[in-house]
């Protein structure tokens, strides 16, 4: 089965326990269709890409990907100093299969960074349609400069149709007021926080000029001279806010994230609104432990005493948000541990989204399984309604919190988290910290070795919990911290290169009618674990009795004082 939004739908989401039978996903493309007609056969000149040659003086360049392969980071490098509009480009989901092989979509689902994706067809393709887009809808330049500075700040450049033949594309604009609506002044977020943005420095929106895009909500930027990270969202700006306020209010930790320095600043279109879009932080420029580890495990550089530091560092941070911040920490990934100066530990991302469920702990999955399939509209009603209403138990003022507006809520909005008790929520930290430590020991980029949502410029061998690097001592600690683990999708499908498998059937035929039963059958289990898990837990708790270390994890100090003591005895070791 290829890698596309209705694979999501069909067999990656929970929401595959239910589409399929309810009819509520269209099949517009299929692997599993008949074979095409000579009008659909790449065997048929009109269906072949004449060149994908990018021109010699480009006018855009692609930094990145999201959005399931249909959301691309387009900068226009014509421009001498480019704000960051964020106009990304947006491709249609949907399209024939000659299209999606020869434009290597199925690849672009999986592949996120500016290396490997500047050599896709899909890359090259958007130059190219956007150079000759920009050389017909303008004058010259500066009549294009005009145009992007003016338009709102997250607006699309949509493609219409995805063509072979970039002439027949259609590209048009998709001005983002929806965005501006949300979007908040300075006086108004001082109304709500007092002081808390009083010492922040605010610039001008056109004096921050991109270097690169990094992200679906981060650019390196420059400002006056020197570099910095821009933190920005285009949609659901209210985690935006929530971030900014607990960066400003957690107590300074050496390996956290700063205090940010730059408020940015826009004027909105209507009513003359000078809004926040954004803010700054320093720029860490050898960027995430995702990337670091696998590169220092193949050049054989993996040092154990750093890779106790760094665990040592991330547990004396989450035990400082926990002590001196009274706050949760739902994101602890590889991703989010970018290096300092001095290699380092700093967490960054502190909008408390949360992880996908291969690093997130069961307990919180069950909680989020339910919000998942409470919010699609697809769903049968009689399902949709009764998952609501499990919401609602759990967290009262569920709806309000998946509201688009930022009202300033005291712990985020993260309703997984916010359900669970303090002493629950650290448990749920220590059960990242496993996957984390796993991760760090065995130097690897993530828990599974092909990962549906991304892929890793070097993939692992190996996916957790099997063990190849990691000292016997820490294997158990690992497996403490990871009690209750349950099989992911990942024990049944796998994904090879840009396809859906059945992993006990891999290099067997098989077809995408047996992906989707394999995947039903999982999410089906699985739903029935999380609601009986769920309403056991309401129940011990009615009664006074949940036991709040309900897999009896231990807690942050325990990990923390058990990896000293292993560290004590490797260092003795090898003296």
């Amino acid at each position: 089965m290829d890698l596309s939004q209705r694979a999501v739908e069909e067999v990656v989401h929970p929401t595959a326990a239910f589409l399929r039978a309810s009819g509520g996903v269209a099949r517009l493309y299929s692997e599993d269709a008949p074979q095409p007609s000579w009008d659909d056969s790449l065997l048929n000149p009109k269906n072949r890409i004449d060149s994908l040659e990018v021109p010699g003086s480009p006018l855009w360049r692609v930094d990145g990907c999201t959005g399931l392969g249909t959301q691309y980071y387009a900068v226009p490098i014509c421009l001498p100093n480019v704000p960051p509009m964020r106009m990304d480009v947006f491709i249609p989901e949907n399209q024939p299969a000659h299209i999606r092989e020869q434009l290597d979509l199925h690849r672009a689902f999986h592949t996120k960074d500016a290396a490997r994706l500047s050599r896709l067809a899909i890359t090259k393709h958007i130059v190219r349609t956007l150079q000759a887009w920009t050389k017909s809808a303008f004058e010259d330049i500066h009549a294009f400069e005009r145009f992007y500075k003016s338009k709102p700040f997250g607006s699309r450049l949509v493609f219409e149709n995805l063509s072979l033949d970039i002439r027949q594309i259609n590209v048009r604009l998709g001005p983002n007021h929806n965005l501006e609506l949300q979007l908040l002044s300075l006086q108004s977020l001082n109304s709500l926080w007092g002081t808390t943005l009083q010492s922040l420095q605010v610039v001008d929106f056109f004096d921050v000029h991109v270097v690169s895009v990094l992200h679906d909500s981060v650019c390196l930027v420059r400002i006056q001279g020197q570099l910095f990270i821009f933190k920005a969202l285009v949609s659901e700006v209210k985690y935006l806010y929530h971030e900014l306020k607990t960066l400003c209010t957690v107590e300074p930790h050496p390996n956290i994230i700063s205090r940010p320095i730059h408020l940015i600043r826009k004027p909105c279109s209507f009513g003359g609104k000078l809004a926040i879009v954004g803010f700054t932080t320093f720029y860490h420029q050898h960027g995430s432990l995702r990337d670091l580890l696998p590169q220092l495990r193949i050049h054989d550089r993996l040092r154990q005493e750093d890779q106790f530091k760094w665990s040592i560092q991330v547990i004396r941070a989450l035990e400082h948000l926990r002590v001196r911040s009274s706050t949760y920490y739902p994101d602890l990934r590889l991703d989010n541990l970018v290096m300092s100066k001095d290699f380092d530990i700093i967490m960054v991302d502190f909008e408390q989204r949360g992880v996908w469920c291969e690093f997130a702990a069961p307990e919180v999955n069950a909680i989020e399984y339910m919000r998942l399939i409470a919010a699609d509209d697809r769903i049968p009603s009689e399902v949709s309604l009764k998952y609501q209403g499990i919401m609602r138990d759990l967290v009262p003022d569920y709806d309000v919190l998946q509201e688009d507006r930022y009202a300033n809520p005291q712990d985020g909005y993260n309703v997984s988290w916010i359900a669970l008790s303090p002493e629950e929520q650290e448990l749920a930290e220590v059960y990242m910290v496993g996957r984390l430590l796993w991760c760090i020991f065995e130097g690897v980029s993530g828990p599974q070795k092909a990962a549906v949502w991304q892929s890793y410029r070097w993939e692992s061998n190996l996916e957790f919990p099997e063990y190849d690097r990691t000292p016997p001592a820490l294997r158990k600690l690992i497996d403490r911290c990871t009690r209750g683990r349950r099989p992911n999708l990942g024990s049944v499908i796998v994904r090879q290169r840009s396809h859906l498998l059945l992993r006990h059937r891999i290099g067997e035929d098989h077809d995408a009618e047996q992906v989707r039963d394999a995947a039903i059958a999982h999410w089906v289990t699985e739903l029935k674990w999380a609601e009986e898990f769920l309403l056991d837990r309401n129940r011990l708790r009615e009664q006074g009795i949940w036991n709040n270390n309900h897999y009896k994890r231990p807690r942050l100090a325990e990990v923390l004082e058990a990896l000293l003591d292993i560290q004590g005895q490797y260092a003795s070791t090898s003296r």
